[in-house]
């Protein structure tokens, strides 16, 4: 499962399908393969929001240049 949800972080669609089907085969369902597949979403997303204060913060130091 682990796997699953890392190849999705990484996106590669070879180890993808690979780990899905391997799941399957070891008896994950379709649910449980989902769950992981969120929560490495989530990880994924939850890592631009953090990083957004970066960006947010170079806005306020930057003012936009009058034009005259």
């Amino acid at each position: 499962m682990i796997a699953v949800a890392v190849a999705h972080v990484t996106q590669c669609p070879y180890c993808i399908q690979g780990h899905t089907r391997l799941a399957r085969r070891k008896g994950a369902d379709p649910q449980e393969i989902m769950e992981a597949i969120w929560v490495a979403a989530e990880m994924r997303a939850g890592g631009a929001c953090a990083h957004s204060t970066l960006a947010l913060h170079a806005m306020e130091e930057t003012e936009p240049h009058a034009h005259p």
